[in-house]
């Protein structure tokens, strides 16, 4: 979906050519990976950057990402949902040596970049899972960024009117009909390459360890001014993007955690998500079950741009480039607050995931599925407060606090990374970042909340946060303002 679209009108007969092509996909897809050539030698890391445009002042939204992009001139740079967002796409980078520091630096001047482009237009980027001082009026129709591929999803999915209801603390709700409504949620998405034959084994390993890494990530406490789940952007982009199951049901089509552990490969991933509708239903020239001129990987057009269209929070990826491979993308970390807290929250959740996917893990986790699927949304809601349901070695599952649980995590978390070849010296420094945010029980989102029930106005809450994040100091050692608590 980060391509622009060449048709926004679709026929009958395009979505039925739409559906063949998919299920004709499904097969060339287990044909390709299963080649000797597929994959790549060196696993890789890759990450996606969401931030807002808003005005240095009074944090709302400036809506004009299409000029920033264009003054900034940066290849990198692609406008998301709405006019005041914007996504950087950030380099991949070899798993070993210090993959974090190289993607801590390229955020740093990323940002640098875009505030230059920016403020001459009356805008700073922001990073957060929510912009706490967005506003419903901000979340409609008139903010859509002007690509084809946001009216198309718009049209396909928006226009039936729907609640998006958050309660926490506090309770939200706002009635939309757009999609637009999910441009008040930025994430970072972290992507890992992973070996075919594997898929399974690292895949399960990310939807087991996502619970804990998002207790100790999340970033977006507050919307509209009131107290809701530690990290609202998840509900609300389930809400915003998919379609309830039932009237009384709590999940989503095409959105949510997913519905069972993997058990053979990519394919029944890949399967699951082509029962949903396609909503772009546009063909490539030539059919999938054509060999490409030079013998490589298929290019799997249809299954790509499909794929792009299921929102899952880990989500698989085919990519054709070069002799191909599969990559993991894990979007539930939100964005920021500084490219240093958002470096250490991918060496967390790298290390665990590359620690739970060794030999010695079994391929389908000694947990029950909807136990995991209880504690992402548990992590979500409560952050570092949560009870989360942990294996234990040879017996029953037992019910965890998350702030001990990730406490004990982080030597899994190091034995990861090292299995990896990361050095010695990045492993301290950004697991440092994470045990010293354990230690003070400081996450974004209690930074936040304190802040706010400290008496502190949204806008103030954004000026001071910009400032510390600008400093790329890591969110533990921030102070609150008005409290020293």
């Amino acid at each position: 979906m980060g391509r622009e679209l060449r048709q926004t009108v679709f026929t009958d007969q395009d979505h039925q050519l739409f559906r063949t092509r998919l299920e004709q996909s499904l097969g060339v897809l287990d044909e390709t990976v299963a080649r000797s050539s597929f994959g790549l030698a060196q696993p890789m890391l890759g990450a996606e950057l969401e931030m807002f445009l808003a005005d240095p002042d009074d944090g709302l939204p400036v809506a004009r990402n299409e000029e920033v992009r264009l003054a900034a001139a940066d290849p990198r740079l692609v406008l998301e949902v709405n006019r005041y967002n914007l996504e950087a796409n950030l380099t991949p980078v070899p798993l070993r040596g210090a993959p974090f520091t190289a993607l801590h630096q390229e955020t740093r001047d990323l940002l640098q970049a875009v505030a230059k482009a920016a403020l001459p237009l009356g805008a700073v980027p922001y990073c957060s899972g929510i912009l706490p001082t967005v506003r419903p009026g901000d979340l409609t129709r008139r903010n859509v960024s002007p690509k084809r591929r946001y009216g198309i999803l718009d049209e396909a999915l928006g226009r039936t009117p729907r609640d998006l209801n958050v309660h926490g603390e506090q309770s939200c709700r706002m009635r939309s009909d757009t999609v637009c409504a999910q441009g008040a949620a930025s994430s970072w998405q972290i992507h890992l390459t992973v070996p075919a034959a594997d898929f399974a084994r690292f895949y399960n390993a990310a939807q087991l360890v996502i619970a804990p890494v998002l207790a100790v990530c999340a970033n977006s406490p507050v919307l509209f001014g009131r107290l809701l789940w530690d990290e609202t952007r998840i509900p609300w982009y389930e809400q915003a993007f998919g379609t309830r199951r039932s009237p009384s049901s709590d999940s989503y089509e095409r959105t949510g955690f997913g519905e069972g552990w993997v058990r053979e490969g990519v394919g029944e991933l890949v399967e699951a998500a082509c029962r949903h509708r396609p909503l772009v239903p546009i063909c490539a020239d030539t059919p999938p079950t054509k060999a490409p001129h030079d013998g490589g990987p298929a290019e799997l057009a249809e299954l790509r741009l499909h794929m792009g269209t299921v929102w899952w929070w880990n989500r698989p990826v085919y990519d054709p480039a070069g002799d191909g491979h599969l990559r993991i993308e894990m979007r539930a970390l939100p964005s920021g607050p500084t490219p240093a807290d958002m470096a250490a929250n991918t060496a967390l959740l790298t290390g665990l995931v590359l620690d739970h996917a060794a030999d010695h893990e079994p391929v389908v986790p000694d947990l029950p599925f909807a136990y995991a699927r209880a504690n992402f949304y548990a992590a979500a809601r409560q952050g570092l407060n949560a009870m989360l349901w942990w294996p234990r070695a040879g017996g029953a599952p037992a019910r965890r606090n998350a702030h001990e649980l990730v406490r004990s995590l982080l030597a899994r978390a190091a034995r990861g990374l090292a299995g990896a070849d990361v050095a010695d010296a990045e492993i301290q420094r950004w697991l440092g970042v994470i045990e010293a945010r354990v230690a003070s029980g400081r996450s974004p989102a209690h930074w936040h909340r304190c802040a706010h029930r400290a008496g502190a106005r949204d806008r103030d809450i954004f000026r001071h946060s910009l400032e510390l994040a600008s400093e790329d100091v890591p969110v533990h050692a921030w102070t609150v303002p008005g409290s020293l608590n």
